[in-house]
């Protein structure tokens, strides 16, 4: 059985600058290593929260070389951390999109896995309108990743909403989800839609999420959380940037999995 660590969430109110945004990633990563983060998890849309939708597209990197991709894998190696790197635009065969990509950095500051969203967020109504797929072009593999520290299953955001996407990696002990969730659907689905995601697959999760007003008159969320396998919120901030920190047991997820063993009680295929 892997040892219990402590994990850190970072919770961010992203501006349009990248280097302003940077500069506020580094104090709030030196901060979770220095409270004896492990592993750390940035938000999605960390980078830059551009004043139109297509102002990633001028920042998106080829796989494995860029300066955003220098950052975090120098921010990884300097607090030897698994670093989460939250989202960040990359090339895809599309000249006028990116896809919205998390990756994952060693402690050694290796980017060992990338994880391409796949869902992409539509939403018109209440004065909001969003289309995601008009400037990013969906992933279409799930990952999960095996570390010293966990087996880690990765979403982002939307993907939240479809939990067939993670009960096709079961099992693993962390599930992970960088977001940018609006303040209105975040109001309505976002704890609920997260605590059973824990409950269902009997797992911890770690959600990091924009939250507060940004300068491009976007309204997110936040409440960023750790939650455990039973459903319960171990930590969480509301809005605003900050850092939250929770332990990850491997203790807790075999009692609630062999006090419930509700996962090897799943019957694949059945019709009703």
């Amino acid at each position: 059985m892997k040892e219990a660590f402590v994990a850190a969430s970072v919770q961010m109110v992203s501006a349009t600058d990248p280097s302003a945004n940077m500069e506020t990633a580094t104090r709030l990563v030196a901060q979770a290593a220095a409270g004896g983060a492990r592993l750390v998890v940035l938000p999605e849309y960390w980078v830059m929260m551009g004043r139109s939708d297509s102002d990633k597209i001028a920042r998106r990197e080829s796989w494995g070389q860029g300066p955003i991709q220098s950052f975090l894998a120098d921010l990884a190696r300097r607090h030897g951390i698994w670093l989460i790197a939250g989202t960040i635009p990359l090339e895809c065969p599309e000249d006028d999109k990116v896809y919205n990509t998390t990756i994952v950095f060693s402690p050694e500051g290796e980017a060992v896995k990338r994880y391409d969203k796949i869902h992409l967020f539509g939403f018109s109504g209440l004065g909001e309108s969003y289309c995601e797929s008009a400037t990013i072009l969906p992933g279409h593999e799930p990952l999960k990743v095996e570390t010293p520290l966990a087996d880690i299953a990765f979403g982002i955001c939307y993907d939240l909403r479809f939990p067939e996407l993670f009960r096709a990696l079961l099992p693993f002990d962390l599930l992970v989800l960088p977001a940018a969730f609006t303040a209105t659907t975040g109001e309505a689905h976002w704890e609920v839609l997260l605590r059973a995601r824990a409950i269902e697959n009997q797992c911890y999760v770690i959600a990091s999420a924009q939250g507060g007003e940004h300068e491009n008159g976007r309204r997110t969320h936040g409440q960023s959380m750790i939650i455990d396998p039973w459903g319960r919120i171990v930590a969480q901030q509301m809005k605003g940037e900050g850092v939250v920190f929770g332990k990850i047991d491997p203790t807790v997820i075999q009692s609630v999995r062999t006090r419930l063993p509700a996962l090897t009680h799943r019957v694949l295929g059945q019709t009703t």
